[in-house]
């Protein structure tokens, strides 16, 4: 089997060549870049399992290469975890609401970051054998091993993010899913108070939806439930 790919995107030299370093040695198959911009090309080139981005670079900065990567049809599943040295929640919201799937603060362990890693690969690695590989009802068809939303025979992409928080919503069909259970699910994590990701992710589920949009029923002050 081939060693999963990443991509660091980090503009301060020490930190990038730490990263290959124990990336390497964790047995992954890691590229880097400098900036943003060539981040981007490099992502196209390279084709990641997974981007490791820092949010404070001169040129674009983190926030930018996520949105840039997000609203590229071939690139938009990648996941993204987010590296910065602030802390402030403001910051984490909006990399969030951006599509990212996780957020690390610096200074951070190489082995807490290597978890990270491999928890968020895990989240979106392929499904167990005995789950269902495909979903349809009227124009809607899912391909879950695919990673594919088609809608009305039409191919929609989704982030990583939205792909997951699709397949909790139709896997729990009919029932009531808390703002916070989808945090804790579709993130791997509680980020306490921030309910507005999940609306934010909500709202560009539906409008990816098309008609379909008002499967996703919103329950209100709980969170969502998707028709059954």
């Amino acid at each position: 089997m081939s060693a999963q790919k990443i991509l660091v995107i980090e503009d301060h030299r020490d930190t990038r060549e730490l990263l290959k370093y124990n990336l390497s040695s964790a047995g992954f198959d890691v590229a880097a870049a400098e900036d943003g911009q060539s981040g981007l090309g490099l992502a196209a080139a390279f084709k990641p399992n997974i981007v490791l981005l820092d949010l404070m670079m001169p040129g674009l900065d983190g926030l930018e290469v996520c949105r840039r990567l997000k609203s590229d049809n071939a690139l938009a599943r990648i996941p993204v975890i987010m590296l910065t040295a602030k802390g402030e929640e403001i910051d984490k919201i909006v990399g969030l609401e951006l599509g990212a799937d996780d957020y690390v603060v610096k200074p951070f362990s190489p082995r807490e970051l290597i978890l990270r890693v491999k928890a968020v690969l895990r989240r979106y690695g392929a499904p167990k054998p005995d789950s269902p590989t495909l979903w349809e009802r009227e124009g809607l068809r899912i391909d879950f091993e695919a990673h594919q939303l088609s809608v009305d025979s039409q191919e929609i992409a989704l982030t990583a993010t939205e792909f997951k928080l699709l397949s909790v919503l139709i896997s729990g069909a009919g029932k009531v899913q808390t703002r916070d259970n989808l945090l804790d699910t579709v993130w791997d994590t509680h980020f306490e108070g921030y309910s507005r990701t999940v609306d934010t992710h909500v709202r560009r589920l539906r409008q990816k939806l098309g008609t379909y949009a008002d499967w996703i029923e919103t329950v209100r002050g709980i969170g969502y439930r998707f028709k059954a």
